[in-house]
């Protein structure tokens, strides 16, 4: 019996062994990005400029898995325009700091505000949201409606999105889900990251760098408590104080999206009517890098033009 007990141990503790072995991200992978890093009050912060200085600022936050290089086609295509584009990754994704604590929507809006004041943001900028950065900015936007020009949300999080059932029971279940999120949390994101390898992609490698930070210390852990965090907070009162307040919004959706269904298009418009929904026929959720085209032709026809853009 006691060998019986010993091995049901041993197969209990072994996913945190494996995570707690996982390897950190490393000085010569910082070294080699394009960009730079803040150092917050709760850990450093990747980021990345492009565009003319002087241009009209557009600030892009990521999702759940995917770091900051999910934006790059669209960043891109601002610049072309005449913004100057600001990437970075959300704590416990690419190249930014794994933080320990609760990731809800105090967090990650404290990380971008000490983000924007070290880096010396102006005082109006456009903010995108892909996913679950489409509920960090509705989080971010009702607090500080007064330094933004508009916001973007595609297939935005925090209005009735869907992770599946493995991810509510992961998030349900104390530290069995823990477990569950170092097991089988993992397995199924590289099979769903995997089975993207067939659609076209503008962004080469994007499927290779998902399932590669599963590899590193501290990722599978902040999914874990974004999930028990801000993808489990109503934003309701969020989007009424954004739609009061008269701030442009436009929301992009994927017609076949199963992550963020369209239904939600509905529920934006119950609480913000003056909101621009814009629908990608044919499109899923991975809308930044498989059907950016149509989302720039979107941006490009529905924003709201700054004072010194390029038209």
């Amino acid at each position: 019996m006691n060998w019986l007990l010993a091995i049901l141990a041993g197969l209990a503790a072994a996913p945190f062994i494996r995570e707690a072995l996982r390897r950190s991200v490393s000085d010569a992978r910082k070294a080699a990005a394009p960009g730079g890093f803040a150092t917050l009050s709760r850990g450093t912060t990747y980021y990345r400029w492009r565009g003319p200085e002087g241009g009209p600022v557009a600030v892009c936050v990521h999702g759940l898995t995917t770091p900051s290089l999910v934006w790059d086609r669209i960043a891109d295509a601002l610049v072309d325009q005449g913004y100057r584009v600001l990437t970075y990754d959300l704590y416990g994704r690419g190249l930014s700091d794994r933080v320990r604590g609760a990731q809800d929507s105090d967090f990650f809006v404290r990380q971008l505000e000490e983000l924007l004041t070290e880096l010396g943001a102006p005082p109006k900028i456009t903010l995108l949201g892909y996913s679950m950065g489409g509920a960090i900015v509705p989080a971010f936007a009702a607090r500080h409606i007064d330094m933004l020009h508009q916001i973007v949300l595609i297939a935005p999080a925090g209005l009735g999105h869907d992770l599946g059932p493995a991810s509510r029971l992961i998030a349900n279940l104390g530290l069995f889900g823990n477990w569950l999120m170092l097991t089988v949390y993992a397995r199924s994101m590289r099979r769903a990251c995997n089975a993207e390898r067939s659609l076209p992609s503008s962004i080469p490698g994007i499927t290779d760098v998902q399932v590669d930070q599963i590899n590193d210390r501290g990722f599978l852990p902040a999914i874990l408590r974004s999930l028990r965090g801000i993808l489990d907070e109503p934003l309701g009162d969020e989007h009424r104080a954004i739609a009061d307040a008269g701030l442009p919004v436009l929301a992009i959706w994927g017609e076949t999206d199963d992550v963020i269904p369209l239904a939600c298009k509905e529920a934006l418009s119950e609480l913000n009517p003056n909101a621009v929904n814009v629908v990608i026929d044919g499109a899923g959720h991975t809308l930044p890098y498989t059907d950016d085209p149509a989302v720039v032709a979107a941006l490009h026809t529905h924003l709201v033009k700054p004072d010194g853009l390029r038209v």
